[in-house]
């Protein structure tokens, strides 16, 4: 097991340099921090490729082989982040600000901080000798993550599949603990929402805007299903992930509603990230209607991001809104259809990572979770359907509730005690999965 200090000092140096590479996505502009990863990954003994669809925004995959053929375990991150107004931090995103235990910085959490604990650890392994028993160790790190994957993950696994093809990934996505009802957990995310965003169109009579009731305003009947979206909620969708969590927090997941309740009125913070792993949710985000503003319109249409629970598709998508705003009144055109996934919630990657919490906060519970939204995992399931993945990342300085308000938001920092943490873990799992 590499020197808990030496871990530190990499992870931290990894992280503090990738935040200083801007690879806001758009743009993007991945491949000088692709580069720089590249050649720690080669000095360590990693055999190295940069594969890009776009000029300028390669992919990095790097492998170090065993002594014999098995398994191939995938450490899987990105290195794109999103946007950063400089003006509204109290330090410069791009500084990498090392000050009171935390690197401060865009990506540090989302996901920077895991990519560099990944890359620390396998550096660190592998400068002091240790190669696989068996099978191969593979860093896979990603642009493009943000902005859909089309020339990150999706790229790789659809056209280079013989070269990212794995049996297990780590990825981003769980690992956040938290404390509520007397019991402490640490979540693997093992399954995610799929995505079905659409149009949503009324149509009316134009007219004048001077004299309103000329017209029949499109506009003004989208105003009642905003509302409905926003106040009503879908008939629950039962999955395993959802179940488990509620069944581990200490509460009977036999009627969702009831548990629902009962967990919001001890945490409303769990409640809050639990409420939509349990079915479709609808979000109404943006809306067109008159080019002009004296012209009532006579079209509108409003653009929704809907995520619905793994396994399900279109029509149940299509019936859960009908529940939701009624069925007359307007029409539907699905834009974009992704079919959520899962990985199995046991087998010896769960394993190790219950010994791994385990050893380190005795009693703490791990439970499988349903991601909301969705990473560069679903890529490798699709892709490899044999494939299992999950999102762990150990956190348990910050918690998963200021994580999840750290993402994307202003002042975004990661600890520095949770870098190692993480760091830790990845340098004992692949000795373990590979030997």
């Amino acid at each position: 097991m590499p020197e808990p200090a030496e871990l530190e000092r990499r992870t931290v140096d990894l992280l503090r340099r990738l935040i200083q590479f801007n690879t806001v996505n758009p743009p993007g502009n991945e491949e000088i921090a692709q580069r720089y990863l590249c050649g720690e990954l080669e000095a360590a003994g990693f055999e190295c490729e940069l594969l890009a669809s776009v000029a300028g925004r390669p992919n990095l995959v790097a492998r170090l082989r065993g002594r014999s053929d098995g398994a191939r375990l995938c450490y899987l991150g990105h290195v794109d982040t999103v946007l950063a107004d400089a003006g509204d931090w109290s330090v410069d995103p791009w500084s990498a600000e090392l000050r009171d235990g935390f690197v401060w910085g865009r990506g540090a959490i989302d996901m920077k901080g895991q990519v560099a604990a990944e890359i620390a650890a396998a550096t660190v392994l592998a400068a002091e000798g240790w190669r696989p028993e068996s099978g191969e160790l593979l860093v896979i790190v990603t642009a493009d993550e943000e902005a859909g994957a089309v020339h990150g993950a999706k790229w790789l696994c659809e056209h280079h599949p013989d070269k990212v093809r794995c049996d297990l990934v780590v990825n981003e996505g769980g690992g956040d603990s938290f404390g509520t009802n007397g019991n402490r957990l640490y979540g693997v995310e093992v399954a995610e929402k799929g995505v079905f965003r659409f149009a949503l169109r009324t149509t009316g009579r134009a007219g004048h805007a001077s004299i309103p009731k000329i017209a029949d305003n499109a506009l003004a009947k989208l105003a009642p299903i905003v509302e409905a979206m926003t106040e009503r909620r879908a008939e629950f969708d039962r999955s395993p992930e959802p179940d488990a969590l509620i069944e581990a927090l200490g509460f009977d997941s036999g009627d969702l509603g009831r548990a629902l309740e009962e967990i919001e009125s001890r945490d409303p913070r769990v409640a809050l990230l639990l409420e939509p792993t349990l079915g479709v949710t609808f979000a109404p985000t943006m809306i067109r209607a008159s080019e002009k503003i004296n012209v009532i319109p006579a079209r509108a249409e409003l653009r929704v991001d809907c995520r619905v629970p793994p396994g399900l598709g279109e029509e149940h998508a299509r019936r859960r809104l009908a529940e939701v705003v009624g069925e007359d009144g307007y029409e539907v055109e699905f834009l974009e259809e992704v079919v959520g996934n899962r990985s199995p919630s046991e087998g010896p990657l769960m394993q190790h990572i219950r010994e791994f919490v385990e050893q380190e906060e005795p009693g703490a519970q791990v439970v499988p979770l349903m991601l909301p939204g969705f990473t560069d995992s679903r890529w490798f399931r699709e892709a490899f359907p044999s494939c299992t993945a999950y999102g762990f990342m150990p956190r348990r300085e910050v918690d998963m509730f200021q994580a999840a308000a750290l993402m994307h938001a202003v002042d975004e920092r990661a600890s520095v005690a949770d870098l190692v943490f993480g760091a830790r873990f990845f340098a004992e799992l692949a000795p373990k999965v590979l030997g």
